[in-house]
C-alpha cells in the first residue's frame, strides 16, 4: 500500500443521549462493541489507511483524551459543540492535505476496509464521496434511506435509498467556504447535492449503526457472524 495521502477527523464530540443511561457517566466513543471501545474500532479502521488521525471530543472530553494514544490529535470544543462540519472546519487549519476523510465513531463495519473502498472511488471532478449502504445491509439503523445516484453518479436525496454509514472523504475548502462555526455536515451536503459534486459509493460488507444500548447486542451478533 502507498503512503497514505489524508488526514482524518473521528467525530467523537456528541452528548450520546439515545445511548443513555450507559453515557450518563462516559461519553459514547467509550463504550464498548465486543470488548473494544467504540474509538479504538475507529481508529484500529484508520491505521495504515490515513496520514494523522485527529478526533474531536466536547462531553466528557477528558475521559476521551486519557484514553487515546499520544499520536492521535485530539481537538476539544469548548465551551460549545460544534456539530460535525464546525468541528471538521475548526480542525482543519492543523490538517493537511486538498481533501480530507471524516468518520462517525459510532460505525462498526464488516468487510473491506471502508476507507480504503473510498480511496479507490475517489475522482477529482468530486468535492465529497460518501460511502453508502443498502438498508437490507444495515445493522440496528432504524431511519430511513438517505440517497440514490442520478445518471452520471451524483446523489440526489431520497429516503427510500441507500443509507449514509457515516465515511466519506471531502474536500477541504468546501468546508472552509462554508459560513459560521456551529453546523451539520448537511449544510455543506446541500451546496454540493445542488451543483451536483456530492457522489456516492457503495459499500460490499455490512455496518452497524451503534447509537442505542440495543445497538451494541445487534453490533455484537454482526462481528460474531463474520
Amino acid at each position: 500500500m502507498s503512503e497514505p495521502k489524508r488526514d482524518i477527523m473521528i467525530f467523537a464530540a456528541g452528548f450520546g443521549t439515545r445511548m443513555a443511561p450507559l453515557t450518563d457517566a462516559m461519553p459514547k466513543p467509550l463504550i464498548k462493541v465486543a470488548g473494544v471501545t467504540l474509538i479504538d474500532h475507529a481508529v484500529a479502521m484508520a491505521r495504515g489507511h490515513t496520514r494523522e488521525i485527529h478526533v474531536n471530543a466536547h462531553y466528557r472530553a477528558e475521559q476521551l483524551a486519557d484514553h487515546l494514544p499520544g499520536d492521535v490529535v485530539i481537538h476539544i470544543e469548548h465551551p460549545a459543540i460544534l456539530d460535525t462540519g464546525g468541528g471538521l472546519k475548526a480542525a482543519l487549519p492543523q490538517m493537511r492535505g486538498t481533501s480530507v476523510f471524516a468518520l462517525n465513531s459510532d460505525a462498526v463495519f464488516t468487510g473491506p476496509n471502508p476507507l480504503q473502498v473510498l480511496n479507490d472511488a475517489w475522482q477529482d471532478h468530486m468535492e465529497a464521496l460518501l460511502l453508502l449502504i443498502p438498508l437490507a445491509r444495515t445493522v440496528g439503523y432504524t431511519r430511513p434511506g438517505s440517497f440514490v445516484q442520478d445518471q452520471d453518479g451524483a446523489l440526489v436525496v431520497d429516503d427510500a435509498g441507500l443509507a449514509y454509514t457515516g465515511a466519506q472523504i471531502i474536500r477541504r475548502e468546501v468546508v472552509e467556504q462554508t459560513e459560521g462555526d456551529v453546523f451539520s455536515l448537511w449544510k455543506i451536503w446541500e451546496v454540493l447535492l445542488a451543483r451536483k459534486t456530492a457522489f456516492g459509493v457503495g459499500y460490499p460488507g455490512q455496518w452497524a449503526d451503534v447509537g442505542t444500548p440495543e445497538g451494541i447486542t445487534l453490533a455484537e451478533e454482526m462481528l460474531r457472524n463474520v
